[in-house]
């Protein structure tokens, strides 16, 4: 589903884990204009995980947990501690059903993996075709969208980008090393659903301190 302005989500990861000093970083940025965060399920303590969510709800902030896992039990207990979090969006996991029931009954919004996901930090591989078949199976069983590992893809992941999104009348999530002003531009004439950025602004790609890179980058996708 095209969405004309991509919302960026502002992910306080590097190499698929939390950074340690995640809640003093966004206590920088409260009043950056993104409007969706979130981090994932390593790197810091529940109680510490709770406490950041619970100040991202209340600067007005949609969340999102992404879970970087691949079997059922660990897709469920990433689910488990996203309901525990309150978070909006459980983003992530290889697909189960499971996940998806617990999730329907949590309130979450369910938006996992296509396509063949190993390794952490992430690696996709697979064919496009197979995983808009993915895709469109999930959704019909109502997930509410899916979580692209775009360019984290071993093949073109900005033609693998714009042939899922195009394809999918449902919210898509370009995940994962969006890393330059180059792919932010594939990102906006792509036009997915959302996009993440963490490591990006942790290795400074956009220039300033964190909360400046944040609001460069949303100003540059909404123009």
């Amino acid at each position: 589903m095209k969405n004309n302005k991509p919302e960026l989500i502002v992910m306080l990861t590097h190499h698929d884990r939390t950074v340690a000093n995640a809640p003093e970083i966004f206590e920088t940025c409260r009043e950056t204009k993104a409007k969706y965060w979130g981090f994932k399920e390593e790197g810091l303590p529940i109680d510490k995980m709770k406490r950041l969510y619970a100040d991202m709800k209340a600067c007005g902030k949609k969340t999102g947990l992404e879970v970087v896992a691949y079997t059922e039990k660990e897709g469920l207990d990433g689910a488990r501690m996203a309901a525990e979090c309150g978070v909006d969006y459980l983003l992530g996991t290889l697909y189960f059903d499971s996940v998806l029931e617990f999730c329907r009954e949590q309130g979450l919004c369910y938006v996992p993996f296509i396509g063949e996901v190993t390794e952490r930090p992430s690696v996709l591989n697979g064919t496009a075709e197979g995983m808009i078949r993915e895709a469109r199976e999930y959704l019909q069983k109502g997930v509410y969208g899916i979580d692209l590992l775009g360019y984290r893809y071993t093949g073109d992941g900005a033609a693998l980008n714009r042939e899922v999104v195009s394809r999918l009348d449902a919210p898509v999530c370009v995940a994962g090393s969006v890393n330059s002003w180059e792919r932010l531009d594939e990102i906006r004439s792509v036009s997915p659903w959302s996009f993440t950025i963490g490591g990006g602004f942790f290795e400074n790609r956009f220039g300033g301190s964190f909360a400046e890179q944040v609001d460069k980058v949303y100003d540059y996708v909404m123009r």
